[in-house]
């Protein structure tokens, strides 16, 4: 039977449709997975991961959850690039916003000799103004730059355990940086020496709150040593130090080695410091001890390039040129020796001249001996009066007109020598410095031989015996300030601060007076002061008036050179104001013209304690004279 010729055609148009729907299929399915392919490849190098892909025919649908708008639309951009925009359908979701998220709390505060500045970011809870107030009563008036922004979110747990730590720090430290966030505090300062760095951590440790993590960093920079300066006896029992200075860790320990070859008995260290003259200063002392010990007896002295060495009295003279001649080919090109030879005792002792200056542990001193004349006497007088106060010197001295033009040089180093101790003795001759007592201060030796180096020069010898004592343990009970207040009248009734005639600086003499108060007030802690100046009604009011203020302050900057903390003191100037005495009179005017030292009774801790623990301590002050400055002879009167 033959097939129909119309099925023929009719069956190949059904296989050509069938074939070419077989194709079609396979070909959008290689498309679909292609675009899905080059399209996720390119998500994952631009790193939107999060982003989801499928591919319908030629469609290209984005799904997932974007961090943000701007994700979504770089997703979408970065898609465009491999396919065109028009096959993009964009089912993508945006994370749900969680807010505005808080600022971060933070604080820099600077503080220097100029003062106090504070930038940062503070919650408007913790109260800026009151911020301000106590960066003020830190140091009494100073100078607060104020650079802080308040935002009104909520306090971060920790934020103010670690502003009132910051604080407390800031008290302590007159040259610092700290910085402040919510629980942790950082410190960056420079102490003044290590022993002031390890008493600065340990007191800011003890003070540290246990919510609070603080970060110290506190240098102790090198002292600057002017003149640099070394001295070594060696004696009959051995040797010691009496200055010792090096520029490193390894110069100290060659000095102090050569020291023991050269007799050295005593336990001894060298200050290491900035100033050296020379890189080969350990080789010129090592040489220097060497050729001390060949001689046997005597001292060596290094005032920065100077070299002064002095035998025993009695050593040969072929030795001691030997021993010379030798040290000087070994000392190094910047170095000048100066070489001593003793002559022998005079056997008659009324001939040699001799000065002493005795210091008692009252602080009374007495000077005896020769001087040259009335000027000298009167010189020396003027300068001891200065260094120890017009009250505590006696003076009983006699003419010798035939001293040593050196002599009233060796006489006021004697008498600066003698003011770093706390009781003593100097005595001078013509060959001969000696300072013999007792210091509180564990390097006075090294200072007094650094100071005489300086001012007697070249070639003259000196002798050091100076002993150390601790100084006495303060009472853990601070004074009442009542009674603080009554010992500060007392001391100024026995000697008062004076300026310089018609000035705000203090007169030099006062300077012991200003010490005692200074150690009085170490007794007292932190108490409310007023340090008020006056003057008589001589002059123009509102002259007075600055000229007081003036005064005042200056008593306030003498005592934070002298460390004490004077964040609670304040110096007012009162001008003519309150006078305790007729200004009719020269007697009158020179009691008015005066420094007091007065409490602020407003703000005392415990004003009503206060004031029932001071009411004798108030009645004394009251029925005495006020602390009065000494009288100027100034042409105003001031």
């Amino acid at each position: 039977m033959r097939i129909s010729s119309f099925l023929i055609p009719t069956a190949a148009f059904a296989g050509a449709a069938g074939l070419s729907l077989v194709v079609a299929g396979f070909a959008a399915t290689a498309l679909e997975n292609n675009s899905e392919i080059v399209v996720r490849r390119t998500l994952d190098e631009a790193g939107f991961s999060w982003a989801e892909v499928v591919a319908d025919g030629l469609r290209v649908e984005l799904s997932g959850e974007a961090p943000d708008e701007a994700k979504r639309f770089a997703a979408i951009s970065k898609v465009g690039t491999v396919v065109d925009a028009a096959r993009i359908i964009d089912l993508m979701e945006i994370t749900p916003s969680k807010g505005i998220a808080p600022p971060r709390f933070s604080t820099e505060i600077l503080r220097n000799d100029a003062g106090i500045s504070i930038i940062g970011l503070i919650p408007s809870a913790s109260d800026h103004s009151a911020l301000v107030r106590k960066l003020s009563a830190i140091r009494g008036n100073p100078e607060v730059t104020d650079f802080v922004e308040t935002a009104d979110y909520p306090m971060p747990k920790g934020w103010n355990d670690a502003m009132a730590y910051a604080l407390k720090a800031l008290a302590l430290l007159p040259r610092t940086k700290i910085s402040v966030e919510a629980g942790v505090v950082r410190i960056t300062a420079i102490a003044d020496s290590p022993e002031a760095k390890e008493k600065l951590e340990t007191d800011l440790n003890r003070m540290l709150p246990p919510t609070v993590h603080v970060t110290l960093d506190i240098a102790a920079p090198r002292p600057v040593i002017s003149p640099f300066t070394l001295r070594y006896v060696l004696g009959p029992d051995g040797g010691r130090f009496d200055a010792c200075s090096a520029e490193s860790e390894e110069s100290r320990l060659r000095i102090l080695q050569a020291a023991q070859d050269a007799g050295l008995r005593r336990q001894s260290d060298c200050t290491i410091g900035l100033g050296v003259p020379s890189a080969s200063w350990s080789r010129a002392v090592e040489s220097g001890l060497k050729a001390l010990t060949e001689l046997g007896q005597g001292s060596i002295t290094f005032s920065n390039g100077e070299v002064t060495l002095v035998a025993a009295q009695g050593t040969a003279q072929g030795v001691f040129d030997h021993v010379v001649g030798e040290l000087e080919s070994a000392l190094p090109q910047v170095f000048v020796l100066h070489a001593v030879l003793p002559e022998p005792e005079e056997k008659n002792p009324d001939l040699t001249p001799e000065f002493t200056a005795t210091l008692s542990p009252e602080g009374q001193v007495q000077l005896r001996g020769r001087l040259s004349d009335n000027a000298q006497r009167r010189t020396v007088d003027s300068y001891a009066k200065a260094r120890f106060g017009s009250g505590s010197v006696y003076l009983a001295t006699r003419n010798a007109p035939d001293l040593p033009g050196v002599w009233p040089i060796r006489v006021l180093a004697a008498l600066d020598a003698l003011a770093q101790l706390e009781r003593g003795s100097v005595t001078v001759t013509p060959e001969l410095v000696a300072v013999r007592g007792m210091s509180h201060q564990e390097n006075a030796s090294a200072e007094i031989a650094r100071m005489l180096s300086d001012k007697l020069g070249e070639a003259e010898d000196y002798e050091l015996d100076i002993t150390y004592e601790a100084p006495p343990e303060p009472d853990d009970q601070l004074m009442a300030p009542a009674l603080c207040e009554a010992e500060l009248a007392a001391i100024q009734r026995a000697d008062k601060i004076a300026f310089e005639p018609g000035s705000a600086t203090v007169a030099a003499d006062s300077a012991r007076v200003i010490d005692k108060i200074a150690k009085l007030l170490q007794q007292c802690g932190e108490i409310p002061l007023e340090i008020q100046g006056h003057t008589d009604s001589q002059g123009r009011e509102e002259m007075n008036l600055n000229l007081s203020q003036a005064r005042a302050q200056s008593v306030l900057n003498a005592l934070r050179a002298r460390r004490i903390l004077t964040g609670s003191f304040v110096a007012k100037g009162y001008g003519e104001d309150n006078p305790i005495a007729s200004n009719s009179t020269e007697d009158g005017r020179e009691a008015n013209r005066r420094i007091e030292f007065r409490l602020i009774e407003s703000e005392l801790p415990d004003a009503e304690d206060a004031e029932d623990e001071g009411d004798s301590g108030t009645d004394e002050t009251a029925e005495t004279a006020p602390a009065q400055a000494e009288p100027e002879e100034d042409t105003d009167g001031q």
